[in-house]
């Protein structure tokens, strides 16, 4: 069997970004030994398989500190024989002093840094609450490229008080910290957050999507490729454990809030901090890996949806045909690019996913 991917979901912040949906809430040390100790218990029990990555997301990781973080690497590597070279990546937070918790990371087996910047402009910042200034975030980024860890800066598009020239600046100083990844989110209003409630000024939609398409053109230049709708890397810096979300390959999910995709089917644990440290059973979400999720999931990608994946999963020699007639009429505006072996969305097509997968897979 194939190995599978670990997520741990660590739902501990400092406190709630006026954007953010994300399970989090506010803990301090009884609720991280708390915390610890269940998911380390889970990660040693393991799934009878083998992972080949490991990602700690949040909520803000960086939060539990190095100690328990690295319990939990020894855990998930004594529950699903984690080799040596698979990928472990931290989700870190830069309003914390980093130098110490990286240092520590990277000797503890860590290959593999989440910086969460979103901005290298202090009025952005604030404007999105966040609790850090950009020379921390830059700075963290550059001790973890300097400790040889994988390094990954997140930016937000279209962001209150933003302008295509700070955007540009803040991309420009995460290609310069030596960082090979980037994610690039456009700023959303999700309901239930602080920003919905009370919408701020935002950029129109013709200037968020003008600048998220300037944007892919400008990390293109500077080496970073897009390979997925909201993300560049350098060839071989993309991060596989994402990959195999957008693979449609299987994963194992631990914390509150965590989904996972194990044998064909899907299940989740709920929101709740108290309900999974009471050991609380995840809820099943059916099945999963389907012919039109695998065709959706891969339409994110760059590379898009090819014959030669189809064949390997479903067993069957070409894509279908229905498919690729619905597909072609958007070649033309410059949306879709398809053939026999190949059907992918373009930067542009990017921009309208959810339309146009809703049309060629009706």
């Amino acid at each position: 069997m194939e190995p599978i991917g670990i997520y741990v979901h660590v739902p501990f912040c400092a406190g709630k970004c006026p954007y953010c949906d994300f399970y989090s809430l506010r803990g301090g040390e009884a609720e991280y030994d708390a915390y610890t100790a269940r998911a380390e218990g889970i990660l040693r029990a393991g799934w009878g398989r083998a992972a080949d990555t490991l990602y700690f997301g949040g909520g803000t990781p960086s939060l539990l500190g190095a100690g328990r973080l690295l319990r939990l690497v020894r855990a998930a590597k004594a529950g699903a024989a984690l080799p040596d070279g698979a990928e472990i990546t931290v989700e870190v937070n830069p309003s914390q002093d980093c130098a110490a918790l990286l240092e520590a990371l990277a000797a503890g087996g860590v290959t593999r840094v989440s910086i969460g910047m979103q901005s290298a402009s202090e009025e952005e910042l604030r404007a999105l609450g966040r609790r850090h200034t950009a020379d921390q975030a830059l700075e963290a980024a550059r001790r973890a490229v300097a400790l040889g860890l994988e390094t990954s800066l997140d930016l937000m598009v279209a962001t209150p008080g933003q302008s295509w020239e700070s955007l540009r600046r803040s991309a420009a100083a995460c290609v310069e910290t030596g960082a090979r990844h980037l994610s690039a989110y456009l700023l959303k209003l999700e309901p239930g957050t602080a920003f919905a409630k009370d919408p701020p000024a935002l950029p129109d939609e013709d200037e968020a999507a003008d600048w998220y398409l300037r944007l892919g053109g400008f990390l293109e230049s500077a080496g970073l490729r897009q390979y997925e709708i909201s993300n560049f890397a350098a060839p071989g810096h993309e991060g596989r454990h994402n990959l195999k979300y957008w693979r449609c390959e299987e994963y194992a999910g631990v914390g509150p809030a965590a989904h996972s995709f194990l044998g064909g089917r899907r299940f989740y644990q709920p929101r709740g901090l108290r309900r999974f440290l009471d050991g609380g059973a995840p809820v099943d979400d059916g099945e999963g890996g389907g012919r039109e999720e695998f065709a959706m999931l891969a339409l994110r990608l760059r590379e898009g949806l090819t014959a030669e994946r189809w064949r390997r999963r479903f067993g069957e020699p070409s894509l279908p045909e229905a498919w690729l007639r619905r597909a072609r009429k958007f070649v033309a505006p410059g949306w879709v690019e398809c053939g026999l072996g190949f059907l992918r969305l373009t930067p542009r097509g990017f921009l309208l996913s959810n339309a146009l997968m809703a049309e060629i897979f009706c």
